[in-house]
């Protein structure tokens, strides 16, 4: 296993998961982490798009997804130009990704032209601010990933948190990195690696015991003003929980350099 998913020899749009996408629920279900950033890799290699950068995607989850072969279907919804200027406009692309049982994942994105030449962003206005790096924090006991499966989702990242951890209710902040390419052979784009790090961010803040209770996000909504740079992706969460079983998390996304976006999942809470 050196990858997350193994591409179909003659089918490109097959893929096959490897035990490194299991999540936390179930021995035979994926983490979502897993197929939100297969999603971003399909995404990107959509239509033509020449020139565009993706700034939001959301992930549905619709209901588990299986550790079994996943066919993946995408196209170009829209594509406007905007206020008359070439080159300056968005598209809207859907990706889904199936099973046998059907579409078990599907997923919408932005991608949008850039300008040019670089906007005269007053330097106040600009989004600031740092978390200490991975280099400078120490893992504990807290910080292990509650999984009684030898492989997984978590072993195929490393994390480092800087606070809180999976055994410490309440926010938390964490780093995370890629330790396997998405695809086979194809080097993780920084929007495959965000997408990653994103979908933790109920794990990491999460407020009930793992042992008692579940708290599935039923989607993913990841949006970047910038891309991230380096392999390093850090997750600032806290999780707004409800009696009423719903719930929400909340995500603030950093690479070494500052602030790149924001992640959001809505929560499935319920007894185990």
């Amino acid at each position: 296993m050196d990858a997350f998913y193994l591409p179909d020899s003659s089918d490109t749009d097959l893929f096959h998961p490897t035990e490194l996408t299991r999540g936390p629920w179930s021995p035979d279900a994926q983490h979502g982490g897993a197929p939100s950033a297969l999603l971003g890799y399909v995404i990107e290699r959509c239509g033509a798009g020449a020139g565009m950068r993706v700034g939001r995607v959301t992930v549905e989850f619709l209901g588990r997804v299986p550790i079994a072969a996943l066919r993946a279907r995408t196209r170009v919804v829209s594509a406007e130009v905007r206020a008359g200027k070439p080159g300056r406009g968005a598209e809207l692309v859907e990706a889904t990704l199936s099973s046998e049982r059907g579409v078990v994942v599907r997923a919408s994105a932005w991608r949008i032209s850039p300008v040019e030449s670089e906007l005269e962003i007053p330097v106040e206005l600009l989004a600031t601010g740092t978390h200490p790096g991975p280099d400078a924090v120490a893992q504990g006991p807290e910080h292990e990933f509650p999984s009684t499966q030898p492989v997984g989702f978590h072993t195929g990242v490393e994390y480092r948190f800087v606070s809180g951890g999976f055994q410490t209710p309440g926010p938390a902040v964490c780093w995370f990195r890629l330790r396997f390419p998405v695809v086979a052979d194809v080097a993780p784009s920084p929007w495959q690696r965000a997408l990653a790090a994103a979908d933790f961010g109920n794990g990491v803040s999460s407020v009930l015991p793992w042992n008692r209770y579940f708290f599935i996000n039923t989607d993913l909504t990841v949006t970047l003003h910038r891309d991230p740079v380096g392999e390093w992706v850090c997750v600032d969460a806290v999780t707004y929980p409800a009696g009423s079983g719903i719930g929400m998390a909340e995500s603030r996304l950093f690479d070494r350099e500052g602030p790149i976006g924001r992640g959001t999942q809505t929560l499935l809470f319920g007894f185990r």
